[in-house]
């Protein structure tokens, strides 16, 4: 699960985002209220690895729900995954809670993104391990952490489906699995809750 350090966040701080709709998931990122006092960037958030990944992959015609035209889809495409620590949970992390959600899954299961966006960052981010962050078309940013290989580098656009890398135990981890993470704004400690923000877009994440 993602840790405290002061060194696992993603980047800077990235501009507010646009004003949200009165629904959906716009209405989730509206919702999220100011954000907390972000961590400061890894030492190193200019490494990445892999490939890149442009195309729509195989997922995006998935059943699932839409924003606009386009059909969100799971951050991974196998059903009944475990969720090994839900959203919420109070612990040592800087945030004081669990930022995102794990779901249980072996090592180099594949991850995909879950709508259309940008890749601002895919690389090495401390106690994250080896992650990616993308940015959405509806502002706000999906996380992908403790992969164990990186199919994007930072730049890439990705639309639903697209193959983000491989999950597995890198960082502060205490076994293979997936954090997946919604935030308002890229800074850290402006973390919504992953279920909800789905549901927003017609996806059942669990």
């Amino acid at each position: 699960m993602a840790g405290a350090a002061a060194g696992f966040a993603l980047l800077l701080a990235a501009p507010g985002l646009p004003a949200a709709g009165p629904s959906g998931a716009s209405a989730v990122l509206a919702g999220a209220g100011a954000p907390r006092k972000a961590e400061p960037p890894p030492p190193d958030a200019s490494s990445a690895g892999g490939a890149s990944g442009q195309g729509a992959g195989a997922g995006a015609a998935e059943a699932g729900g839409s924003a606009g035209t386009v059909r969100w889809v799971r951050p991974i495409a196998v059903e009944g995954v475990r969720v090994s620590q839900a959203y919420g949970v109070k612990g040592d992390w800087a945030a004081g809670h669990h930022t995102g959600i794990d779901l249980a899954v072996p090592e180099g299961t594949g991850v995909r993104s879950v709508g259309p966006g940008t890749v601002v960052f895919a690389g090495w981010s401390g106690d994250y391990g080896k992650a990616v962050t993308v940015r959405m078309t509806d502002g706000g940013y999906t996380l992908f952490a403790h992969l164990s290989r990186l199919s994007v580098t930072a730049g890439d656009t990705v639309h639903p489906g697209t193959p983000l890398g491989r999950s597995g135990n890198t960082g502060r981890s205490t076994g293979p699995h997936l954090h997946f993470e919604v935030r308002a704004e890229r800074g850290y400690g402006s973390d919504i809750d992953p279920v909800r923000y789905l549901a927003g877009h017609g996806v059942r994440l669990v």
